[in-house]
């Protein structure tokens, strides 16, 4: 009986040491488990895919913009999966509509940041949306890829610009027309819709006029609100302003206000040979839904045009148009390519390319990986600036032929580096200490 007796004290024993162990195996794998995720809180389990967000308005007056965009990250995010995905993880998107409205645009980037903790996001058109959700992406250390042209004037450690600069849009377009070669316009017509980019376009559009001896005179500046549709009498006060020729339009309108605008534009008389409107916000993708016939002439000044010829182009816009078909979007195989698609598209990769250099998919390490980081384009090399979280592109005008896509007939040689801050408006500022986690905005 006392054997028995020890025995069983003895199992016992050995049952008490076996639950600890299980509750110690089963607390070192909780403790690995956290060890693994990332400052985000994405579990870095292979099975699980990284997520990224999309925040660009699918409904409301900007949709005729921003869904485009939203389809091109998501044939690029399909390429990057079909070819192995990112550090071994398929990558998902996570898409959310802020509808055009700049208010609801921060609370949907609080949305994919801290509820659905995505790695990047890919977003905006409108430089009001991008400040609405400046504060998101800088309180909770988030990371933005802005695929749109903008006034410059602003840095943030928090937002990659992969859009033109003024230096790489406004001020070429508006030297060219100034030029002999453009026609060597003195009078110059502003007009805009009434928010940031286009008020602050102008302002820098003017002190670069008045400083190269246009009397102020010769400059009108005028704004309307979104969605705006009534041009008629605005247009009409254009055909005065040019009645005396050597006069032009420098357009900053933004959304489905174009197409009023060049409709009433034409119904008035005037037409590119009269009074050229030089666009800074209309590319192939708006003259999709426009009637092309009284658009053929006008100019608009961009980065990239689909017209583009090179084999990573073709490749493009080719597999653009396939993956609008296959997947029954809108427009199918006749979809095009433009500026804003090309950049959105670059953005996604250039985010790629900045995790597998950093080996992981934290924006404290992406962030100072993409500096001087290079991707051959469907609009040719661009190199990322090695401190201001701009891109160095070249710069080109395009004049709009009946079929609506664009002539190049002017472009720099080379690639040209990004001010953000203008010489005109902000000299002596720069955006060099962004690299090292600095915030410079207005």
């Amino acid at each position: 009986m006392k054997i028995i007796k020890i025995s069983t004290y003895f199992l016992k024993s050995i049952g008490v040491i076996a639950a600890m162990a299980l509750l110690l195996i089963s607390c070192n794998s909780k403790a690995e488990k956290n060890k693994n995720e990332t400052s985000e809180g994405t579990p870095q389990t292979s099975e699980d895919p990284i997520k990224i967000g999309v925040l660009h308005s699918l409904s409301g007056t900007m949709a005729i913009s921003e869904v485009s965009l939203k389809d091109v990250v998501e044939m690029a995010v399909e390429e990057i999966n079909e070819s192995g995905g990112v550090l071994g993880k398929k990558v998902k998107t996570e898409i959310v509509d802020p509808a055009s409205d700049w208010d609801l645009f921060a609370e949907k980037a609080k949305e994919l940041l801290l509820e659905k903790k995505v790695a990047a996001v890919f977003g905006c058109w409108t430089s009001v949306s991008r400040k609405s959700v400046l504060p998101v992406f800088e309180g909770n250390n988030g990371l933005l890829f802005y695929p749109v042209q903008y006034e410059g004037e602003e840095c943030s450690k928090n937002v990659i610009y992969t859009g033109a600069t003024p230096n790489q849009q406004l001020i070429p377009a508006a030297e060219y027309m100034m030029s002999e070669e453009g026609g060597g316009y003195k009078k110059f017509y502003l007009l805009g819709t009434d928010y940031v980019f286009p008020r602050t376009a102008n302002k820098i559009l003017k002190a670069f006029l008045l400083a190269k001896g246009v009397p102020e005179k010769n400059i009108i500046e005028e704004y309307t609100p979104f969605h705006h549709q009534d041009y008629q009498t605005i247009v009409s006060k254009v055909k005065k302003f040019a009645a005396g020729g050597k006069a032009c339009v420098l357009s900053t309108i933004n959304g489905d206000s174009n197409v009023p605008f060049y409709k009433e534009f034409a119904n008035q008389g005037l037409s590119a040979s009269s009074c050229p409107i030089m666009a800074f916000s209309v590319a192939e993708d708006e003259l999709r839904a426009m009637d092309t016939e009284f658009l053929a002439g006008h100019l608009a000044a961009w980065n990239y045009y689909q017209s583009a010829v090179s084999p990573e182009n073709t490749e493009f816009v080719n597999s653009f148009k396939a993956f609008c078909a296959k997947n029954g979007l809108p427009g199918g195989k006749d979809r095009v390519t433009d500026d804003p698609i090309c950049w959105a598209y670059t953005g996604v990769y250039l985010w790629k390319k900045a995790v597998e250099k950093a080996g992981s998919y934290e924006v404290d390490k992406v962030r100072p990986a993409l500096y001087g980081l290079e991707f051959n384009s469907p609009g040719g090399m661009v190199k990322m600036d090695p401190k201001n979280h701009h891109l160095a592109k070249p710069v080109k005008i395009g004049e709009i032929k009946m079929d609506g896509q664009f002539d190049v007939i002017w472009q720099t040689e080379g690639l040209v580096d990004p001010q953000p801050w203008s010489e005109y408006t902000s000299p002596g500022k720069s955006c060099d200490h962004v690299a090292h986690g600095g915030t410079y905005s207005i």
